[in-house]
């Protein structure tokens, strides 16, 4: 009884995907459109928007060059001033809103780390020349964590 109710149930689908296939076809771009919806649904969070607040884009390089970037995924905001040191380094601080535990400075295979404290800022000192990125552990409803594109010190 099993077996013949299945060929019955196989026959009617059969006949509805003909009549939805005549009467209402799926649209030839929709798979195209879904696949690409998919595959950027997190790319505010990847790929955070990197906004050049003051300065130039070019690194760091003499006593009185500084630049100040700004970074948002849309819920936490990150805004960093480079300087050069007398030593010839870096110094990053920065100033982070939101619930955020631990902030990294990435730098090929080193990295610094800081606590943002309550009132959200931080800094790295005698950080060398060269692309970096931070990353945030931010706690909300869940820990995760934000990691902003690469910029020069």
């Amino acid at each position: 009884m099993a077996a013949e109710s299945f060929g019955v149930d196989a026959a009617l689908f059969a006949r509805l995907r003909v009549l939805w296939a005549e009467h209402d076809p799926m649209p030839a771009e929709l798979i195209d459109q879904m696949v690409a919806a998919v595959a950027s649904s997190d790319l505010s969070r990847e790929y955070a928007m990197l906004t050049l607040v003051e300065g130039s884009r070019a690194a760091v390089r003499s006593d009185t060059d500084t630049a100040t970037l700004q970074f948002s995924d849309g819920v936490t905001s990150v805004l960093v001033h480079v300087s050069t040191t007398e030593n010839g380094g870096r110094r990053v601080d920065g100033w982070v809103d939101g619930a955020v535990k631990t902030i990294l400075l990435v730098q090929k295979d080193r990295q610094w780390e800081a606590d943002p404290g309550e009132q959200g800022r931080f800094a790295f000192g005698e950080v060398p020349a060269g692309l970096c990125h931070l990353r945030l552990v931010v706690e909300s409803d869940h820990t995760h964590d934000y990691r902003t594109p690469q910029f020069e010190v």
